[in-house]
């Protein structure tokens, strides 16, 4: 079964207008990214994932503090009607800790159906370590609900790098040691410190979305997991619409080609297989929506 944990709800229900389509060019060395896609446009390009995890990010404005086009009024609304056309879909909420009744809109998401959290502090330009943020997590906490963090870079000018380092997460964890915690990207480019960080928590793992645009980051984070003996703590991600999981599998395998012909460490097939295929649900403790 494959479960791709890193998806973005698509921006128009239907298909989308001439005059609405967008394309970004920032985010790897490969074509642009079409940011605006329709429900049908994901159903397309997710069709090699089983079961698909699905959010956007909370924010005033969607295209200038995240680069992807959306309606800010709707980020939560948005995601539960999506999920609910589909039964392999699992929605994330995601809430602004800048806001006076982010907690309000913490609960009101819960009565959604929403399943976990998806949280951008750079993009969201809030403290991730603090009050705020603190109480959300232990909110979370209790109700059993994983988040998934934005770590790593950004091509957004306004969103603060430091806001998204793998280290965060150490202190995150450390303060609550229970809590289901998916750091996105591998944390590119700070692969060895996110590596660090899910090898020392248990229950901290980190997805491989969008990483393997480009190959020789993608075979030094790996073969750092390798080595360091974490690599079933990695959970596959497209990162859709930045990539398919067609495009992500086949990116994933071919992750020696950057060495081939070379003495360097060749990481085994079967590894990339198990990230390929890792039991994401298990690890946070999430249902199979296609059983409810």
């Amino acid at each position: 079964m494959i479960i791709d944990v890193h998806t973005h709800t698509p921006t128009h229900e239907v298909e989308v207008p001439a005059e609405e389509k967008k394309v970004f060019t920032g985010w790897h060395s490969g074509a642009p990214v079409s940011t605006t896609n329709s429900w049908a446009d994901y159903q397309s390009g997710m069709k090699a994932a089983d079961i698909s995890i699905v959010f956007n990010i909370h924010v005033p404005d969607v295209e200038k503090y995240v680069g992807i086009s959306g309606d800010a009024t709707r980020i939560n609304d948005s995601t539960a009607a999506f999920v609910a056309a589909d039964r392999s879909r699992i929605g994330f909420m995601s809430v602004d800790p800048n806001r006076a009744d982010y907690l309000d809109e913490y609960e009101r998401a819960k009565s959604l159906g929403l399943k976990g959290i998806k949280l951008g502090a750079n993009y969201q330009r809030f403290d991730p370590l603090g009050t705020e943020a603190f109480e959300l997590y232990r909110r979370a906490n209790k109700d059993g609900l994983p988040i998934l963090f934005h770590i790593g870079a950004s091509p957004i000018a306004g969103a603060p790098l430091k806001s998204a380092h793998p280290l965060t997460i150490d202190e995150i964890a450390i303060a609550f040691p229970d809590l289901k915690i998916v750091m996105a990207h591998i944390g590119h480019p700070w692969v060895r410190e996110t590596v660090a960080v899910i090898r020392k928590h248990p229950n901290v793992y980190s997805d491989v979305s969008a990483i393997y645009t480009r190959p020789w980051m993608t075979y030094e984070a790996l073969v750092m997991a390798w080595e360091w003996g974490a690599l079933h703590k990695l959970l596959f991600g497209s990162d859709f619409p930045i990539t398919t999981p067609d495009y992500a599998m086949a990116r994933l395998r071919a992750v020696n080609d950057v060495v081939a012909g070379t003495s360097m460490p060749k990481i085994p097939l079967e590894k990339i297989e198990g990230i390929i295929h890792a039991d994401a649900l298990r690890y946070l403790n999430l249902e199979d929506p296609r059983k409810l």
